[in-house]
């Protein structure tokens, strides 16, 4: 078996791509072991690949002594000089082993290492290839399904894309064509060493990056992304070029180049907005396509209140809060819509508050709400000075004013209550007089 040990090194070293020597190295490793399992594990043996023979050479190191006492680990000095002339007492020498009462044991051994150091070096080459690719998108075939995960053929590796990087509602089959982004590249990892993803916000960017040229160029740039896989999307784009247009360049001729992306996402939708340094702007961009009236910062909570006609209230939350939801994820900003009929409410409730200081009203109801003062907790609970600041009220003032928002606090909340109490009453009235007309309308039983 042994002789033709280098014609099959030869072909797995070609097959697989793999350097020969690499093979070599690790048989002769392989083999040594196992001829110290074979003479004892104490036994000093070598193993060197016989380029001329094609085989395996194993030798036994000896110590020249002048009396054998342990023939395993000495050997007199006549028998030294017939390997070496010049070997003289405390040498050692090596000395070939017979390998014909344990060859069984070495050709398995050759065979598991062969195989083992291919997995090895396909796992190297692997790593070695798409180590550069990470962060790049690319293209395979579905093969098959394992424990939820999708093991993707790429060419010369498979990779999986996890549960959790699938986006829901995404079904594929065997020989189905799928583009991913490769979201990771381990070289000790067990199993598929390449993670790729179908849901990462990368995924998203990277689509308009290979659609987009000016993006590609640097011209134009995506400052931020948002996204809800399979769902919606945001992206907040900027250009360095005050000639090129980024939503735009980005949207393409007759959405051409959006409409790619979308396809590629499979219907995911995709909100392409300008990118600003003023937040309040970014912030209302971000709430496209809701219209925005007004927006009132509070640049220490990093949050604002923004103000939409009663319209554009459900647009601007989006179903299920999906619209503002990506638009926090996109900006940074805490948000809170509310309506402007809500709004009108409150500034009557704030102008209750404050009329029980002689001469205050609806102006200065008015410049809480610009101060950020937006409920009447807000102004239980703001400090002494912000009230003192405004024209006509002094700290008796303001602990008034304090303590009748309180009050109107909990009037407000009694209020509520009630309305809630009440409609929940008449929604279970309606309920009931709908359940009685069915039964009379049913057929009497005969």
């Amino acid at each position: 078996m042994l002789g033709a040990l280098k014609r099959e090194i030869d072909q797995v070293a070609k097959d697989k791509g793999i350097n020969a020597r690499e093979i070599i190295s690790a048989l002769e490793e392989a083999m040594k072991q196992a001829a110290k399992r074979e003479r004892g594990i104490d036994s000093e043996i070598d193993a060197r690949f016989n380029e001329e023979l094609g085989e395996i050479e194993l030798f036994e190191f000896r110590e020249v002594v002048d009396e054998v006492t342990d023939k395993d680990t000495h050997i007199s000095l006549a028998d030294a000089k017939a390997f070496d002339p010049e070997a003289e007492v405390g040498d050692e020498i090596g000395v070939k082993v017979d390998t014909s009462s344990f060859g069984r044991i070495l050709a398995q051994t050759a065979k598991q290492v062969i195989i083992q150091r291919i997995r090895e070096a396909e796992r190297d080459t692997v790593y070695e290839e798409y180590k550069d690719r990470a962060n790049e998108i690319v293209n395979g075939i579905v093969r098959r399904f394992e424990k939820g995960a999708i093991i993707v053929d790429l060419g010369r590796a498979e990779a999986v894309i996890p549960p959790k990087e699938q986006v829901p509602r995404e079904n594929y089959r065997p020989n189905d064509r799928v583009r991913a982004y490769v979201a990771e590249v381990n070289k000790n990892a067990k199993g598929s060493q390449i993670v790729l993803s179908r849901t990462s916000i990368e995924m998203l960017t990277k689509l308009f990056e290979q659609e987009v040229p000016e993006i590609y160029e640097g011209i134009v740039e995506i400052k931020a992304a948002a996204r809800e896989p399979g769902g919606r999307s945001k992206i907040a784009v900027a250009s360095r070029d005050s000639d090129v247009d980024p939503v735009g360049a980005c949207v393409g001729m007759k959405g051409s180049r959006v409409q790619a992306v979308v396809q590629e996402l499979r219907g995911e939708r995709i909100d392409i907005v300008p990118w600003s340094a003023d937040p309040a702007r970014y912030v209302c961009s971000a709430l496209s396509p809701a219209a925005v009236s007004k927006v009132i910062i509070d640049d220490v909570q990093k949050s604002m209140d923004v103000i939409v006609p009663d319209d554009q209230l459900s647009l601007a939350i989006g179903r299920k809060g999906q619209n503002v939801r990506l638009a926090v994820q996109l900006t940074g900003w805490r948000i809170d819509i509310k309506s402007e009929s809500k709004m009108r409410e409150l500034a009557q409730w704030l102008s209750d508050a404050v009329s029980i200081v002689e001469g205050c009203g609806d102006a200065d109801a008015e410049l809480l709400l610009q101060q950020g003062i937006t409920s009447l907790e807000d102004l239980a609970n703001c400090d002494v000075d912000l009230l003192t600041q405004m024209p006509g009220i002094d700290e008796e003032g303001a602990a008034a004013i304090k303590q009748r928002a309180e009050e109107l606090a909990l009037q407000k909340k009694q209020q509520e209550e009630e309305a809630a109490r009440r409609a929940a009453e008449e929604e279970a009235a309606a309920l009931a007089a709908a359940a009685a007309e069915t039964d009379g309308q049913a057929p009497s039983e005969g």
